[in-house]
């Protein structure tokens, strides 16, 4: 066994698992990236996703990342991935500013971004230029979130929910609507200076119809929320949405039916060689 303990200047926070064997066929690559710690405590706590494929140009590129880990390579260019610090803050703002382009030539333009924090300000500016040129811009941010949604003329068109509940919300999930060309992506890094500078984070592309279909699903339950959710106003302050009819909360129908796993056991979904999985308790 070789044990490599990365980069002495960055911390490795990216949740990465990379598995190569040698089938009938040839070398194949089994891929594991998540949004959370593969830790069985915390699984029980937090909300989390995960990709697990065998894609030939996600495989390839993780296992040029695990190559920069171990100083074989100083791979800054890859297929699929979003990875820091090499290329991640200027891929989400190349996304985000396309947004923008859509809209200004009268396309759709879309954003939802679930994360723990936003911070970075260069992020910021693109998303109130965004907004600015009218995309549609919903966050989703657990913890500290230094943007302003609802100013008139700077981010009119963003707004701001955080879910506070049974279990700690950690899964970081992007989706751009790039004019109907859907794209979702899945990773380990939150929007702050720390994650695009000083850490080793990876985010990876979601391709898989079905595999968007459930993220869709988990976002628009999110946003849906009216018992746990709160929302941010121009001034910074949070208020808690009020049921006006049924309670709609994020953490019961995640349990219940979002993922089709019962109130009483952890939910969790393995789909084949390709696949999601949420776990609210774990194993």
């Amino acid at each position: 066994m070789h044990v490599a303990f990365g980069s002495a200047q960055l911390k490795t926070h990216t949740k990465v698992a990379l598995i190569v064997r040698r089938e009938p066929e040839g070398i194949r690559r089994y891929v594991h990236i998540g949004t959370g710690n593969y830790n069985s405590r915390t699984a029980r706590l937090y909300t989390d996703v995960g990709l697990f494929t065998c894609s030939p140009s996600i495989g390839a590129d993780v296992s040029d990342l695990f190559n920069s880990l171990t100083g074989i390579s100083r791979q800054r260019l890859y297929r699929k991935l979003l990875v820091a610090p090499a290329n991640l803050r200027d891929r989400f703002i190349e996304l985000i500013e396309r947004e923008g382009q859509h809209a200004r030539a009268g396309r759709p333009g879309r954003i939802v971004a679930k994360m723990n924090a936003l911070v970075d300000a260069d992020v910021i500016d693109a998303l109130y230029r965004a907004s600015q040129a009218g995309v549609e811009v919903d966050l989703i941010v657990r913890g500290i979130c230094c943007l302003r949604p609802g100013i008139p003329g700077v981010s009119d068109h963003i707004r701001v929910t955080s879910i506070v509940g049974r279990f700690l919300e950690h899964s970081r999930i992007f989706h751009f609507g790039n004019a109907g060309a859907d794209e979702y992506f899945i990773g380990s890094a939150d929007w702050m200076p720390r994650n695009f500078l000083r850490r080793v984070e990876a985010v990876t592309p979601v391709e898989a119809p079905n595999l968007q279909a459930k993220l869709r699903t988990l976002l628009s339950t999110c946003l849906d929320d009216n018992r746990q959710a709160w929302e941010l106003d121009a001034n910074g302050n949070w208020t808690q949405r009020t049921p006006s009819g049924d309670p709609r909360s994020t953490h019961t129908r995640l349990l219940e039916d979002s993922w089709g796993a019962s109130a009483e056991m952890a939910t969790k979904i393995d789909v084949e060689s390709h696949g999601i999985r949420s776990h609210a308790l774990g194993d």
